[in-house]
């Protein structure tokens, strides 16, 4: 039977923030009885406008399961954390929060629940976890932020990049349809205000005859495949919209409990940036899966391998019926074997040195 602990983490000494800091996590335990012989722990980090609960939580949609569990079902301690500035985490400033901060908050916190997990007391009559194998896994925005934690901080034995491109993440379009043209901001860019937008003309000529009708269909296109109930779809898209467009004070609750009203304006203006984490993907050595919809924000699917200029071990997968919000598909359970499947290949290349 597996069991659910929620942890708020104190990470205000790994920062230098000048004021408190703290990364809201929920872990997914197995039965101990489920553990294999070298335990996976795989962290989970979402995209933007959404929290933990995407991984943890059963979401709406033609499909089943909530894919922490069904890991955890199958050995694995499943670890999904909200970003610092975002869900159940602390608040700072917009223009603190860029690729570096987040990353580092995410290293502190993931080290604190490690430790907890050697010393055998992140839940009572849990073992201790002794060098398990580590697996990153990262959805769209959190997938560029898995690379850089990687690239920088070389925390974990595998990653997975789902529904993110290293090279560049780019909307779908609907066959016959409208493109979606997207401001490209670099990062080192992101404290100039306004920020600098390096493709201006061919932004201003691209929008010059779009429509708001023309965004939201090619977005629900690309990120719900065909089957994905209506309703389901506008509640996600209105809420995208709500976040992008808000000016009042942020709401106290959010309107799901795998939503987020509060996101990190730096990280997401640069994450469609092409090249946005070319340095960190290219210093990634472990094995990495890209692993995506068969409708998705990567435009060169087989193009990702040459992303990852030191790794020995580059696969790709594209999940039939499936847009890019991945867990809210039918074919959802698929896309989780697949990554189950590359834990286990991780777990065989650590073991054998």
């Amino acid at each position: 039977m597996v069991s659910r602990i929620e942890l708020v983490i104190d990470v205000t000494d790994r920062l230098a923030l000048g004021e408190r800091a703290s990364v809201a996590a929920t872990i997914i335990l197995p039965d101990p009885s489920d553990l294999p012989e070298r335990p996976i722990i795989c962290f989970a980090k979402m995209g933007g406008g959404y929290s933990r609960g995407y991984y943890t939580n059963e979401l709406p949609g033609p499909g089943s399961g909530a894919q922490a569990g069904w890991h955890a079902q199958r050995g694995w301690i499943f670890v999904a954390m909200d970003h610092i500035g975002t869900g159940g985490s602390s608040r700072h400033a917009a223009e603190r929060l860029s690729y570096q901060l987040v990353t580092a908050a995410a290293v502190a916190a993931e080290e604190d629940i490690l430790l907890r997990l050697a010393n055998g007391i992140v839940a009572a009559g849990f073992p201790p976890i002794h060098q398990p194998v580590r697996i990153g896994i990262g959805q769209s925005m959190g997938g560029g932020l898995t690379i850089v934690q990687q690239g920088r901080h070389h925390c974990y034995d595998g990653i997975a990049t789902l529904g993110f491109s290293a090279v560049h993440s780019h909307p779908p379009r609907a066959p016959g349809g409208a493109p979606i043209y997207v401001p490209w901001v670099p990062r080192d860019g992101l404290f100039e205000q306004p920020a600098t937008v390096i493709n201006q003309a061919a932004l201003r000529r691209g929008i010059a005859n779009e429509t708001s009708d023309d965004v939201w269909q090619a977005l629900a296109w690309g990120f719900f495949y065909d089957d994905v109930p209506q309703e389901v779809v506008e509640a996600n898209l209105t809420h995208l919209d709500q976040i992008t467009l808000r000016t009042d004070p942020e709401p106290t609750e959010d309107p799901a409990d795998w939503r987020s009203f509060s996101t990190l304006a730096q990280v997401t203006q640069a994450s469609m940036t092409p090249g946005a984490v070319a340095p960190e993907a290219a210093a990634v050595t472990v094995p990495v899966l890209c692993a995506m919809g068969e409708r998705d924000i990567v435009p060169d699917p087989r193009g990702e391998p040459r992303a990852f200029k030191s790794s020995g071990s580059v696969d790709i997968f594209i999940c039939p019926r499936m847009g890019h919000m991945h867990n809210f598909a039918s074919t959802r359970a698929l896309f989780w074997q697949r990554i189950e499947a590359f834990g286990e290949m991780c777990a065989a290349v650590k073991a054998a040195g």
